[in-house]
């Protein structure tokens, strides 16, 4: 940290990456520094930028500014105040950031995955060194989210966190329902439209949103949780005939992250779980009045229940070049104006380390399922019978005229039961004779 002309303070920021997001970052650094000061009474200078390839154009003009190859530099400058990690994945982000933390330099980073695999060791690094890690971009890029829970919900309980956490699987999914598209049509216009990676798949398996969520969970639940404890499963096997039929229920079909903590004055049903956090990635049936129902296309949303303030909506757009750089030049503020590391110190990610974690399969909430059935008398009736004897109570039913040959599409919705029940009995149901398909099955969370 140095003093400027005018004795403000000035802090020096290095960049590794210069992709999309570094690329919008340079630019609120370098194109708002006059007014960015006058707001913040700090002086913050873009200093370096590390990237192995310098010479692709880029929507910024960054004369003046050091470019380099050697990332590692970078993150032991002494000139160098903080280092912005925008490198993305495990190795070699994670070697520099704990370089740049052992020189005493705060960091700031998007990279979410980095976060929920490596935590508990990058922020003991910060911890010992005395200095901060800033987050806020690393979920739900431009939505002050990871803020507004650490600090304006600092007198709450948090009870569950619920949101739509990943762009690309929630505009597959609402061209799904409002075009009546499959998913590979819905997937393909998304790769066309730069929504969708070549390789799709840490979005709609699910990791991406589980990534985000270990870290709302562990901010939330005042844990350090390991990424290996979220159930994960995507929207592959979403059928465009279940959208529908959901949509008839009353329903729409999302990609959720939902985290929720039982404590141990609550009384759950029998074979449910008490006394933990349920950590969960999965497509679920919302009513079409829920506030995440009709959160479409590219857009995040995240649904925060406290003890005092009941629910929170944080609504935005996920990820893109400049609402993700808004809230990593946000966190860079933070550092400069000194509220970044009482405000890390305060976090107690590590002080409540041994939280349960509940099973999946000891979860509670209500069942959509549909089985292809054969045409035939009885057949309601054995699946009736299936379900009460696992303790699955039926709420409403919905049975199609035959569509291929003799076979009827049955579909059922439960009330609440424990997962493990519900998908025991499903099991048992599709050995029968007269399933006449695979069939499918979606949580109903309302």
């Amino acid at each position: 940290m140095a003093a400027s002309a005018d004795g403000s303070r000035t802090f020096h920021v290095g960049l590794l990456g210069f992709g999309t997001v570094g690329t919008g970052t340079a630019r609120i650094l370098l194109h708002t520094r006059p007014p960015l000061s006058e707001r913040t009474g700090v002086d913050i200078r873009l200093h370096t930028i590390a990237d192995t390839d310098l010479d692709r154009p880029r929507a910024v003009d960054v004369s003046g500014v050091r470019l380099t190859h050697d990332a590692e530099a970078v993150a032991i400058d002494p000139e160098i105040d903080i280092v912005v990690e925008m490198i993305g994945g495990i190795e070699p982000a994670r070697s520099y950031v704990l370089k740049a933390l052992r020189h005493g330099k705060a960091v700031v980073t998007a990279n979410k995955a980095l976060l929920a695999l490596h935590g508990r060791e990058l922020f003991m690094a910060a911890r010992e060194n005395n200095t901060s890690i800033g987050f806020e971009a690393a979920v739900c890029g431009g939505v002050p989210l990871i803020g507004a829970m650490r600090e304006g919900m600092v007198a709450n309980r948090i009870e569950s966190i619920r949101g739509i956490l990943n762009g690309t699987s929630n505009y597959i999914l609402t061209r799904m329902v409002e075009d009546g598209v499959s998913y590979e049509e819905a997937l393909g216009e998304a790769q066309a439209k730069g929504f969708a990676e070549a390789d799709p798949s840490m979005d709609v398996d699910g990791f991406d949103a589980a990534h985000k969520l270990t870290l709302l969970a562990n901010l939330g639940f005042h844990t350090c949780i390991e990424f290996e404890h979220v159930h994960v499963e995507g929207i592959r096997g979403i059928s465009s005939a279940d959208v529908r039929w959901a949509g008839e229920l009353g329903y729409n079909v999302k990609l959720l992250g939902i985290a929720t903590a039982r404590y141990d004055d609550d009384s759950p049903p029998d074979g449910a779980a008490s006394g933990g956090v349920e950590l969960r990635v999965h497509p679920a049936m919302l009513p079409h009045d829920h506030p995440l129902a009709n959160v479409r296309e590219e857009n995040n949303a995240v649904l925060v229940r406290g003890d005092a303030t009941g629910d929170v909506l944080f609504y935005g757009k996920g990820a893109g070049m400049m609402p993700t750089a808004s809230a990593i030049v946000a966190d860079i503020v933070g550092i400069a104006r000194g509220s970044a590391l009482p405000n890390f110190e305060k976090l107690q990610f590590l002080s409540n380390s041994h939280v349960p974690i509940i099973p999946v399969d000891k979860t509670l909430c209500r069942w959509y399922v549909r089985f292809d059935v054969a045409d035939q008398p009885g057949v309601l009736a054995r699946i009736a019978q299936t379900l009460a004897a696992h303790r699955v109570s039926i709420a409403s039913f919905l049975q199609k005229e035959p569509q291929h040959h003799d076979s009827v599409p049955v579909v059922i919705v439960t009330h609440l039961t424990v997962a493990e029940d519900f998908l025991a009995a499903k099991l048992e149901i599709e050995e029968f004779p007269f399933l006449a398909g695979p069939g499918a099955a979606l949580r109903i969370e309302d």
